[in-house]
């Protein structure tokens, strides 16, 4: 009776209201999967009883329906052999028989019964044991994830970061005003006769460069393209 007190009891549990009151959902869930897991193999061991049960019924009834038969058997023998008395007899033990083998039926009916609702609550069963283990697994998974986030963030947030971050910037900052000191270098210069003369020289180099690129191209420039 304890079995199917503590089946029901889980059969009928909502486990997200469990889940939602419980301090530690992690170490609960795996609590109710151990419970479901423990339960359904007391209920499988209590249903391996009642089919040895049924088989056993099974074969007393065959008996008794085979002695039956047989009683029938001798009433008409003793009737054909003009002895009354024995074919009363031999009725009287049929109904015995009969008697017994109705109990015995109702007995089967009953077992039968019980069977089948061991069938539908281990079905019932092995269904919140799936649901629990793919609970524990997404619990598990957000768990993970969560942890991952706050190591994440303690990183992020740690001074070494910070510090490493600021030197970047004092390096940088640095760069910025070596960079701006050259620049102010060029600042008001006028060009020398060097840097005039060399600007001649690469407008000459673009001149003729051109002028042999046309040379190549001869007829395919059009008129538009070459003006």
């Amino acid at each position: 009776m304890g079995i199917f007190s503590r089946l029901a009891d889980i059969v009928n549990s909502n486990i997200n209201a469990i889940l939602d009151r419980a301090e530690d959902p992690e170490k609960i869930i795996r609590l109710i999967i151990q419970e479901m897991e423990d339960t359904l193999v007391e209920v499988r061991s209590s249903a391996v009883r009642t089919i040895a049960e049924r088989k056993e019924i099974d074969r007393r009834v065959a008996q008794l329906e085979h002695e039956q038969e047989e009683w029938q058997r001798r009433a008409e023998l003793a009737i054909t052999k003009g002895r009354e008395d024995l074919a009363k007899a031999a009725l009287l033990a049929k109904a015995r028989v009969a008697e017994a083998l109705a109990g015995l039926k109702r007995q089967q009916a009953q077992v039968e019964e019980g069977l089948q609702k061991q069938n539908e609550d281990i079905a019932k069963l092995q269904a919140k044991l799936a649901d629990a283990k793919a609970r524990e697994k997404s619990i598990a998974a957000r768990h993970k994830t969560a942890a991952n986030r706050i190591k994440l963030r303690t990183r992020l947030h740690d001074e070494r970061i910070t510090d490493a971050f600021a030197r970047f910037e004092q390096v940088e900052r640095a760069l910025d005003e070596m960079e701006g000191k050259v620049e102010a270098f060029d600042l008001g210069r006028k060009k020398t006769l060097a840097d005039e003369l060399a600007g001649l020289e690469a407008e000459n180099g673009v001149d003729e460069e051109l002028k042999a690129l046309k040379e190549r191209l001869g007829n395919r420039v059009t008129p538009q393209a070459a003006r």
